[in-house]
């Protein structure tokens, strides 16, 4: 297939915006990028007539499985409650916990599929989807097999992420070590055999888990060869971020917090900073995270919709670009590289993120001429197409 006359956002370093250009597709592959008049002979054309393309959007941080919803604790934040006083009230993370534990892996899959579809028609061609509402052995490994099915009903590519170490549930209540040895540890050796989990997360708070108690965590996924990634510095700076980059994490995310030590060792350590302006925005924040420091010390900014129950009930990443912009004054260039390129790295994954010969044929055709655009309009999402694997979604 050859996409024709096509302005193209190919975020490779060798080239910005393309104009009156074509994309030569072979089979999931991009197989040739250039301009109309040096465009090969043959393949089946498509006529863009003039749209964006860019690479397929890619959010590289959600909770999309799940079951309940948390619309009550909205309203009492609303009345001024703290996200740390509802969650010590027994809300928050565990009540979403007790809803996921009593949801059957079919109604998990009934309930996430809506909300996948919604990131999809927002161009979305790869999604990350955790565990973490779980938290016991048998419930995280249901999440992430709900999270593999996912893949199996549309066309998109899923990484699952194993969050065992997302809250310290009820029946461990003061006894997080003997969760880690009881429940995380066992849950990721269950998880790798099973081929379930393709990298493990974590949440270094003080109402999740110690820096400490994640290092062992992350010490046991490392010995099984897989990568890390680590909720970090949202609602205070523990040292998380450093820690992960210890480790090679392949992202630290939220970051509020960071300081300038964490920064720096991300930055030696190519750690992607995942920004997360819905859970920002939902939680009224007013720490800003400091996207200067990042750009100070070369620390590549992604962006994602953080897609969960309680503190980001959003599925728009389009909006989650704008927020980045609105909020944190990221620009429509940064923005557009932390869903592509830059969301690829915070997966592992070089083989999506740009548009340029030997990558994977995910794009996105939107009804615009220009990127900023995407982050531009508020509620609109100008998708015109959707292309996954080769394969036209339209």
């Amino acid at each position: 297939m050859i996409l024709t006359h096509a302005t193209v956002a190919t975020l490779d370093q060798s080239a910005a915006l393309l104009s009156d250009s074509a994309i030569v597709l072979e089979g999931n592959r991009i197989a040739w990028v250039g301009p109309m008049e040096a465009l090969p002979a043959g393949g089946e054309r498509v006529d863009l007539g003039g749209r964006l393309v860019t690479p397929g959007l890619i959010d590289c941080h959600t909770h999309l499985v799940h079951g309940g919803d948390r619309a009550r604790e909205f309203e009492m934040r609303l009345n001024g409650a703290s996200y740390e006083e509802v969650a010590r009230a027994g809300g928050g993370i565990v009540s979403t916990v007790r809803a996921t534990r009593d949801a059957t892996e079919a109604d998990l899959l009934a309930t996430a599929l809506p909300r996948l579809d919604q990131m999809l028609a927002e161009g979305v061609t790869t999604v990350e989807v955790k565990s973490g509402y779980g938290l016991t052995v048998a419930d995280e490994l249901k999440m992430l097999r709900v999270a593999r099915a996912l893949e199996r009903e549309r066309p998109v590519t899923v990484h699952t992420s194993l969050l065992a170490a997302h809250a310290v549930p009820p029946e461990y209540a003061g006894r997080a070590d003997a969760y880690v040895d009881e429940v995380c540890i066992p849950a990721l050796h269950a998880a790798h055999a099973e081929h379930l989990v393709d990298s493990v997360d974590g949440f270094c708070e003080g109402i999740a888990f110690s820096p400490d108690q994640i290092d062992r965590v992350f010490t046991a996924a490392r010995s099984l060869g897989l990568p890390v990634r680590l909720h970090a510095e949202q609602l205070s700076n523990l040292g998380g971020a450093a820690l992960a980059a210890r480790h090679g994490a392949l992202s630290a995310d939220h970051l509020e917090y960071l300081d300038e030590a964490g920064a720096i060792a991300m930055a030696g350590a190519g750690t992607v900073a995942v920004i997360l302006p819905g859970a920002f925005y939902t939680l009224r924040e007013t720490k800003l995270p400091p996207i200067d420091l990042l750009r100070r010390h070369g620390v590549r900014m992604a962006v994602a919709t953080d897609c969960n129950p309680g503190t980001a009930p959003m599925t728009s990443l389009t909006l989650a670009m704008n927020m980045a912009c609105t909020l944190f004054r990221m620009t429509p260039d940064e923005v557009l590289a932390g869903v592509t390129t830059h969301a690829a790295a915070a997966l592992g994954l070089s083989d999506r993120g740009r548009v340029a010969p030997g990558q994977r044929a995910d794009l996105a055709i939107w009804n615009a001429r220009h990127p900023a655009e995407l982050s531009y309009r508020i509620g609109a999402t100008p998708l015109y197409a959707r292309i996954h694997g080769g394969r036209l979604d339209t």
